[in-house]
This record gives structure tokens, sequence and C-alpha cells, in this order.
């Protein structure tokens, strides 16, 4: 991805990652003020020779029109959310979002990034993201309303095994655009570099080796911690799958950490396992398939998530229910409001923030208290939508503003007060750019892309949704977020990607492994008040990195295992410089590690766990798969 013409923010619209969801009112007056232009007397330029920087396009003008096709925004085709028949969240038998089979909803036949229609950042573009439709998550692939994407490819016909996205950022050459607000048609908004089809935008495709789901095929009565060298960690224990689960098998959704508690849910129930030795602690059966969960629980250990309505193909992802995970004791349930033919097809996403979760879907959204059911507030009045939701410290929420071109919507981004629903503040994309995915919620990072120019960009906000900057790799490097199994068949979901980690001032980010036998790659930490790389780290040689928190002020990073060496847990000072050992797994369970499925590392209370995000239903071959290697000192 190229740099921004000046220090200040870039100007234009960001590269909106996802379609447009629908209707979007225009923002409030307060809004931010629009971000930095390019010089006065620069018009709109094409692309310039790769030693010119990029000059910007001029911003497509964009008054909101009327009625522009509510289609499913970031619907994620695929059949995510247990699409019933088979198990739960998007067992989608091949290849889920940005997964890659070269699947439904105008999926590109690469994975992001893989430059199927080359956006910024390399990833191609929402209709060639390697995602099923919008790579980023949950934006519907073209062919379908508003634009989007193929909305009515049954849900029953869909289905796509959920493994791991990545979105790419592509450094110099790519084109970006940023605006701190408004569309005026008259301001570049877009630069362009040496090689089109070299440039990205925020893409998600797989970049790390998913596994066979198989675990190694260790026997389960060995001793996994026989042999073990000075220095290694010991195993504190491995999981595995003890469900008996459809043909398509199913995602495994999770974690959330409460006390002395890791719980997860697949299939038809939620259970939680002690995090010292494994053991089920409490497990709830399910009448139907689990279908949408949100990242975070509530302060207080709540969670609530969505099931199918039934368990025939008609079922929809349509039923909430609210989880204690310090009891395993269901609550309270509710079905989800439609509004719109859109709604009777669309899957919802959820998000948690404080004591309120949020449920988003193609026309339609609706708030709830966690700890009672009740609803606190719906979709708001006007002609902008809401249809997404990102929780954790802040409720951010993403709409669609209806206009009278489906290939130009008006997309906006606003913080929410999680308890009334008024907006904080309210940022707007030039027209065009839609938003895909929030990478951090505080700070704000999000993603955006404009599928019909292909291009695409990442964009840090400051505490009053005033833009701050655009990230701008280095020249060649591809830097990348795995934003895999975060897609709902027509709904999206804002939150849920890994393999990105933020503090107040600085962004991480690990760039593309490098193809070939020496397969490596690098971390690259941005100044979010610039937008530019304040320094890199190389992963050791013929090894990859990718960053998956903070603890202590430092950066973690999970280096990845290989067929002959076991993976580990990484520190990084927030200056940059050599990187420490902070876990080494043992070199005893690295077929173990190496063979989990779409594999997440995290690192929670001293211990390091290798959760697979799914599990296959071939056969009873599904009973004896490896779900969780955990290590602690």
């Amino acid at each position: 991805m190229s740099q921004p013409p000046s220090q200040q923010p870039p100007q234009g619209g960001f590269g909106a990652p996802q379609e447009p969801p629908p209707g979007t009112p225009q923002p409030p007056q307060d809004q931010p003020p629009a971000p930095p232009q390019p010089p006065q007397d620069q018009p709109p330029a094409p692309p310039q020779p790769p030693q010119a920087p990029p000059q910007p396009p001029q911003a497509p003008a964009g008054q909101p029109g009327a009625g522009q096709a509510p289609g499913p925004y970031g619907q994620q085709p695929s059949g995510p959310y247990g699409q019933q028949p088979s198990g739960p969240y998007g067992q989608q038998p091949s290849g889920p979002y940005g997964q890659q089979p070269p699947g439904p909803y105008g999926q590109h036949p690469g994975p992001y990034g893989q430059q199927a229609a080359s956006g910024p950042y390399g990833l191609p573009t929402q209709a060639g993201h390697g995602y099923p439709q919008q790579q980023y998550p949950g934006v519907p692939a073209p062919g379908g309303p508003g634009g989007s994407g193929g909305p009515f490819k049954g849900r029953t016909g869909i289905l796509a095994a959920a493994a791991v996205a990545v979105v790419l950022l592509v450094g110099a050459g790519a084109w970006y655009v940023v605006s701190d607000s408004g569309d005026d048609p008259k301001k570049p908004v877009a630069g362009a570099g040496e090689d089109p089809k070299a440039s990205g935008k925020p893409s998600e495709s797989p970049t790390v080796d998913e596994g066979d789901g198989t675990g190694g095929g260790r026997e389960s009565e060995d001793d996994l911690n026989a042999g073990r060298k000075p220095g290694e960690a010991k195993v504190a224990w491995l999981q595995k799958n003890d469900v008996d689960l459809p043909r398509n098998g199913a995602e495994i959704q999770g974690p959330w950490f409460v006390g002395d508690t890791i719980v997860r849910a697949m299939y038809r129930g939620i259970s939680g396992y002690a995090v010292a030795d494994g053991k089920k602690k409490w497990s709830v059966a399910l009448p139907a398939d689990v279908c949408a969960t949100p990242d975070t629980a509530t302060p207080d250990g709540k969670i609530v998530i969505g099931i199918e309505s039934g368990t025939t193909d008609r079922s929809t992802c349509s039923v909430l229910q609210m989880i204690d995970l310090n009891t395993g004791k269901a609550g309270w349930k509710a079905p989800v409001k439609k509004n719109g033919t859109w709604d009777l097809m669309s899957d919802i996403g959820l998000a948690i923030s404080g004591d309120t979760v949020t449920a988003g879907r193609t026309s339609y959204s609706s708030a709830y208290r966690v700890s009672d059911g009740k609803e606190l507030f719906g979709t708001p009045a006007g002609n902008c939508k809401t249809f997404a939701f990102a929780g954790g410290p802040k409720l951010i929420a993403a709409a669609n503003c209806r206009n009278d071109d489906v290939e130009n919507p008006q997309h906006q981004l606003q913080e929410l007060d999680p308890v009334s629903g008024k907006a904080k503040w309210t940022y707007r994309p030039p027209r065009g750019w839609e938003i895909k995915k929030v990478y951090s919620a505080s700070p704000l990072v999000v993603s955006l892309e404009n599928a019909k120019k292909k291009q695409g960009s990442v964009a840090a906000f400051t505490g009053n949704g005033k833009l701050r900057s655009q990230l701008s790799p280095a020249k060649g490097d591809e830097v990348v977020a795995n934003c895999g199994g975060s897609f709902a068949i027509f709904g999206q979901k804002l939150e849920g990607c890994t393999g990105v980690a933020a503090d107040a001032d600085t962004f991480y980010m690990a760039t593309k492994p490098d193809t070939g036998s020496a397969r490596t790659n690098k971390v690259v930490a941005f100044d979010l008040n610039t937008g530019k790389p304040k320094w890199t780290a190389p992963a050791p040689a013929e090894r990859t990195l990718r960053p998956i928190g903070m603890e202590g002020g430092k950066v973690l990073l999970y280096l990845e295992p290989r067929y002959d060496k076991a993976g580990a847990i990484l520190t990084l000072p927030p200056t940059g410089g050599a990187t420490s050992v902070l876990l080494q797994h043992p070199e005893g369970t690295n077929r173990i590690e190496n063979g989990l499925f779409g594999a997440r590392p995290l690192y929670q209370g001293g211990r390091s766990y290798v959760l697979t995000q799914r599990v296959s239903g071939r056969d009873e071959e599904e009973m004896e798969q490896a779900t969780a290697l955990v290590f602690s000192k």
C-alpha cells in the first residue's frame, strides 16, 4: 500500500471493505472535519509511474439518492452460521470466508490479495477478495441486492468450510482512499502507484498452513510431556472432539474466558472447561445449531448467542439465547425481529459492549440488555440503516444510507451509546466506500473497500471519530489480518479478525509470508498518528510470525510451527528490536500443533492455547480430531 501524499491523513474516502448495508442517513452536523485534501492545483490523476507518489483520483460524487437496493450487506454467503445441514456457525463445507474455495458469491478464485481484482492492500476487491463475498466479513457478493452479492443462492445450497481468511494490504503501488467526511465530487480521493495488479486493499486470504484437523495422529494415552527438553513448556492438556457431528462438520465458536474457565460453543451445545486441566465443568445442550456469537462477554461473564430457529433446511439464524458463563446456565431466550424481505434470509451478527448485546442484519438492527433481555433500541429512523456492530470497550456501528445508485453506496461509521443507541459521532467515507471490518475498537482501526474500483484502505480514527491516519505499508509489503470464520450467510460481523494487535499509538500487523522454500515474514509496527511504519521485526529464518495481542506493554507474537519445529509465544518491545521467547512449545507435540485446522493461538493467564476453529464430520473421524492444545510453564 502506498503512503499518503503527506504527513496528514490521506484524502478521499477510506477504502471500505464491506458492502453497503441498507440505507444510511446523513451524518450529523457535528460530524468530524474532512481529511486534508490533496494540493488544490492538482486534478485527479491516473495511476502514476512507480517513481511518482500516488496521485489521488477524484472521489465519487455522491449525493444520496433514493431507493438503493437494500442488499444483504456484508452478508456472507457461504453458509455460515450453522447452516443447517451441518453444524453450527457456518459449518460451511467449503471454504468459508476467505477460505478460498472457489466459492460462492463472486468470490475471487484466490484469497484476498490474490490480486484477483487487485485492490489496494493486496486485497482483491470485494468481488475478488478471497472471501466469499466481501472478504471482510459479511458483505454480500456481487449480484445481490445492494449491488453486493448473490443473495439467493439458497441457504441450503450454500455450504462452505469456515477456515482462515486473511486481509492483505500491499505497500507502494496500492490504491488507497481516506477522507474525514463528506463526499465532495471535486476532491481528489485516491492515488495510484506503479502496478495496479500489485495494489492491495485489506484482504482476507489464508496465509498459514491450516493442517488437516487430525492433530497429528498421536494416541490419546501418549504421555505428551515425555522427553520434554530443558526450556520447553509442558503440555497442560490436549482436548479431542467428543461430539458426533453431521457430515459437513461444524465451526467452533469462542473462546470466552471467565475466571478459571474457558468456554467454547459448537453445533448444538456450549461448554465450559477448567483452564488448568481442560476438564469439562459444565455444558448446555441447545435445541438447534449455534449460528452467531459475539467476540466478547459482559464484564460479569454473560453472553448472548444466536441459534437456528429449527433443525430443518428452512431454519434461520434468528433466535437469541443468553448464557451465564460462570454457572453454565441458560437465561432468557427471544426471537430477533425481522423487517423486510432481505431480513427473512439474513443471519444475524452479534456484538456485546457493557451490558448490551446488539444484533445486526441486512435492514434491521436491535439491541437488548444482556442481564434481562429487555430491548433497548432498534433500527434508527431515517435513510441510514445500521447493519453490523463491533463491541468491546466501545460500541461501533456501520450503516448504509439508501441512494439511487447501488454501485456507489454511501456508508457511515458511528460510535453509539450502548444504553440509548444515540450516536456520539458520525463519520462518512466518500460514496462508493464500504465499511468492512473493525480491527480494533480502542484505538479504532477500520478497514474499508470500494468494490467497484477495486480499492481498499485501513484507517485509524481518534476518540471523537475524526480520521487519524491511513496505514501505508512500505513498498512491496503486504500486511495481513486473519478474518476467518467471522461472517454470516446474509448478514455481517464487523468484529472477529485476529493476527493484529494495538496499543494507544501503534498498530501491529504481519506481512504475508514469502512464497517458496524459505517461507518467512516480518511484523510491522504502524504509527497511528501518521499511518507510516515505525519499525519492522523479521521472523526467524524459514519461520513466520503473527501478532496475537499485548501483554505488559509488549507485543505478543505467535511463532508458527513447521513440520519439524514447534511453535512458541514470543514478545517484542513496543520500540521494536529483537524478540524474546515467553513460552517455547515442546517439539514432542509439534505434529499435533501443526495439524490443528485453522489454528487460533492465544495467550491468557500464563498459558498458551492453540485452538482449532473447525471440526470436520467425515465419517467417525471427527471423534479423534484434536481441538485444543494448551501449554504452561
